[in-house]
């Protein structure tokens, strides 16, 4: 089993990752974090590296272990929701700390084919939707195992 690596000293998530996203659950190195929008099932991988902003401010053994976070994190959704794809992607050009989205996308969604960045307003979660959507990730994480 793999060890849960404690924030970084100073390491805090950032106040827009904060207001837009939920806690699912801690990983060995990443908050994973549902993003409040019902238009779309969307986590978010925050690694918590202090000062993080790229994929290669982590340090290689960090980075394998963001990858089999990604991988869990994309295995959870695909076999929750049966995506017809999954977005896996690392902006960062509004909010500057490493954060990694993977977004279940549909042939059917509001946004498909485009990206779903700047095509629809974000829904918002209900209280009772948020509850159950956390509620089913949690238990996909757990099906999707180690891997």
């Amino acid at each position: 089993m793999s060890r849960r690596h404690p924030p970084a000293p100073g390491w805090h998530l950032h106040p827009q990752l904060a207001e837009d996203t939920h806690p699912v659950a801690a990983l060995e190195l990443s908050e994973l974090r549902l993003m409040d929008d019902a238009n779309h099932p969307w986590l978010i991988l925050v690694p918590r590296v202090e000062d993080a902003t790229e994929w290669i401010d982590l340090d290689v053994a960090q980075q394998a272990v963001l990858s089999r976070e990604i991988s869990l994190a994309s295995r959870a959704l695909k076999a929750e929701f049966r995506p017809h794809k999954l977005n896996v992607a690392a902006l960062g050009n509004l909010v500057p700390q490493l954060h990694i989205h993977v977004i279940a996308r549909f042939e059917h969604d509001i946004a498909w084919p485009r990206p779903v960045w700047g095509t629809a307003s974000a829904k918002r979660h209900t209280a009772e939707e948020l509850i159950r959507q956390v509620d089913r990730l949690q238990a996909a994480l757990a099906s999707a195992g180690p891997g």
